[in-house]
């Protein structure tokens, strides 16, 4: 006759009697159909609320599936978790808004910071001016916008540097009116001025290559470190400032060299040659200032030229007194 199940063991291999697992096993039964009856008088009578359904033997299975990972389907899809042993929801971050002025915000320095702003915003509209003007044909109207353009563009970071409202916000935008007026209205104003001279394919292809440059240039400005003595690649106002010059007094080259000049300028905004700052250059000898002045009187076209070349070969030199010097 065989041995009944709840009945313990005489054998002493284990302490641990053999009934107890039936016992678990009918507990665990008993549970889920004691779940299953309330869940269904709950139906009949009205909602049950969760805390009704909160029983001893549902905390112990919440505790085990706590401590030991357990998981029973079935008490699951009938009993949900309680409330009380729920794992309370995180509170994502909330975004935090960032001034566009840090430090004091009083009327003087916000009308100061608007000043600045004024600035750019101009130096972005002079720029959309060269565009609509170079698509009606006024291309040296649309080559003096640019150039105003760029002294709009230095004015801003001088009076941001001495009124001492610099900040992120001032410095994202004015790269953002850098990329409009320099790396966009700059080669559509070029590529209207070689507009019947040169193949269209050409001036397209040398254009995009100023535009794709400009912003290669700019992003990386924007997270390279600063040097206070030397850029790194010519910066996009120096390009844009000698293609409006160009084509504002008209410098007497053949459309192929114009367009391999383009080509050659965007390559050197994304080369890493070091070119020398505005204000190195002010500091140069006053004889060296000299022979421009003078040769402007005589013959502008060429001595601009000359001034270009000599600047564009700068960089390259630069790099290779640095090399052999390190």
């Amino acid at each position: 006759m065989p041995r009944a199940p709840w009945r313990r063991r005489r054998t002493s291999d284990s302490p641990r009697p053999a009934g107890r697992r039936w016992a678990g096993r009918l507990r665990r039964s008993s549970t889920f159909a004691r779940q299953v009856l309330l869940v269904r008088v709950g139906r009949r009578g009205g909602a049950a609320s969760a805390s009704d359904l909160v029983t001893p033997d549902h905390r112990w299975a919440d505790r085990q599936r706590r401590r030991y990972g357990r998981f029973d389907p079935e008490v699951e899809a009938v009993a949900p978790v309680s409330p009380a042993l729920a794992p309370a929801p995180v509170d994502e971050p909330s975004a935090m808004s960032i001034p566009l002025l840090p430090g004091e915000r009083t009327a003087a320095r916000r009308a100061k910071f608007t000043l600045v702003n004024a600035c750019t915003l101009s130096s972005l509209m002079l720029g959309m001016l060269a565009i609509f003007l170079a698509m009606r044909g006024e291309v040296r109207v649309a080559a003096l916008c640019l150039i105003a353009c760029v002294a709009f563009d230095g004015l801003d970071g001088a009076l941001a540097r001495k009124l001492g409202v610099a900040s992120p916000f001032g410095a994202q935008m004015d790269s953002l009116a850098d990329m409009c007026s320099f790396g966009l209205a700059a080669p559509v104003v070029v590529y209207a001025s070689l507009a019947g001279s040169v193949p269209a394919a050409a001036a397209a292809v040398a254009c995009a290559l100023v535009a794709g440059c400009a912003a290669i240039r700019l992003a990386r400005f924007n997270v390279s470190p600063k040097d206070g003595r030397f850029f790194c690649g010519v910066p996009t106002t120096m390009a844009a400032a000698v293609l409006a010059l160009t084509v504002a007094i008209g410098v007497p080259v053949s459309g192929l060299v114009m367009v391999g000049g383009v080509a050659l300028l965007a390559f050197a905004m994304v080369s890493s040659f070091p070119y020398a700052k505005l204000a190195r250059l002010v500091k140069l000898p006053p004889w060296l200032w000299l022979a421009p002045v003078v040769g402007a009187l005589v013959d502008i076209r060429l001595t601009f030229a000359v001034v270009v070349v000599g600047y564009l070969i700068s960089g390259p030199v630069l790099w290779l007194h640095q090399r052999r010097t390190a």
